[in-house]
């Protein structure tokens, strides 16, 4: 999996709402059925925070939950368009009728 990925992963699992390390890794893991390593999950976690596509919540004890930003979810909803656009493109080159 490519960083990019990574960080589309993440993305997508914050969606949801604001959540911590453990929280997007099961959510990812619901999504893909995989988890990301800690590196590749803390990673992606550091780029999107430079990036200014993620932000830090009040969180209690060790947990640092983070959330999207209004740039986040603009970036993510245009990796998604993206994303189905190719997707679709390379159904129909394969013959995969889709609904």
């Amino acid at each position: 999996m490519q960083a990019n990925d990574s960080q589309t992963l993440v993305l997508c699992a914050l969606a949801d709402g604001p959540m911590h390390g453990y929280a997007i890794n099961a959510a990812i893991e619901r999504l893909t059925g995989q988890r990301l390593g800690p590196g590749s999950l803390y990673g992606a976690l550091t780029r999107l925070e430079a990036k200014n596509l993620i932000e830090p919540v009040e969180g209690t004890g060790r947990q640092r939950p983070v959330r999207l930003t209004a740039q986040g979810r603009e970036v993510l909803e245009q990796e998604l368009r993206t994303m189905a656009r190719v997707a679709a493109a390379g159904l129909k080159s394969l013959g995969v009728r889709t609904a």
